[in-house]
C-alpha cells in the first residue's frame, strides 16, 4: 500500500541543472491518500481563525481549493504574471532558479483581514514571502502557512514570521 511520502517524486535537474524538483502531483492519483492529506492540512487550529485562504499558483490551487472546501473558507488566488484581470497588486520574488512575480486582485482582499496561505511546497520561502508582503502592505494579517512538503535544508521557514505547518518534511 502506498504512503503519502512514497508519492513525492524527485526529478533531478528540473527546471534547470542542479535543482532536485519535488513533485506532489502523484498524490492526486490516490483519492484516499489525497483526502487524508487534506484532512491533516485542515487540522491547523489557526485555519479556523482565518477569514480566508490564499493559495499560490499553480499546485497550491489544488490543495488550497480542497482545504477551502473542507474548512468552508473563502479562497483567494495569488497568480503568476498576466493571469488576473482588474486592479491587481503585484510583487516580484526570487526563486532558487530565477525570478518571478505574483499578483492578487485587490478587490478580492477587501472583505477579509486574516489569512492562511496554502501551497504545495516550502523551499526557500520566496513565493510565500512575496504573498506575505503583498498582504502586509494592505494591512492584512497572515496567521499561518500550510504546505504539503517542506524542504528543511533550504530553511524557508526561518524567513517567515508566522507559524508553518508542513505535513511532510524532507
Amino acid at each position: 500500500m502506498k504512503k503519502l511520502e512514497d508519492l513525492i517524486l524527485t526529478y533531478k535537474d528540473f527546471p534547470k541543472k542542479g535543482i532536485d524538483f519535488k513533485d506532489v502531483l502523484e498524490i492526486l492519483q490516490y483519492p484516499d491518500i489525497f483526502q487524508d492529506l487534506i484532512l491533516k492540512m485542515c487540522s491547523n487550529q489557526l485555519l479556523k481563525n482565518a477569514d480566508a485562504i490564499i493559495s499560490i499558483d499553480a499546485r497550491g490551487f489544488i490543495f488550497g481549493s480542497a482545504v477551502a472546501l473542507e474548512s468552508s473558507k473563502p479562497m483567494i488566488v495569488a497568480r503568476k504574471p498576466g493571469k488576473l484581470p482588474g486592479h491587481i497588486l503585484t510583487r516580484e520574488y526570487d526563486l532558487e532558479y530565477g525570478k518571478n512575480s505574483l499578483s492578487i486582485q485587490s478587490n478580492a482582499l477587501k472583505r477579509f483581514n486574516s489569512f492562511v496561505i496554502v501551497d504545495d511546497l516550502l523551499a526557500t520561502g520566496g513565493t510565500v514571502n512575496c504573498v506575505s508582503s503583498l498582504l502586509q502592505a494592505q494591512n492584512k494579517k497572515i496567521l499561518s502557512l500550510i504546505t504539503v512538503v517542506e524542504l528543511k535544508e533550504l530553511r524557508g521557514r526561518a524567513k517567515l514570521d508566522f507559524p508553518v505547518q508542513s505535513v511532510i518534511s524532507l
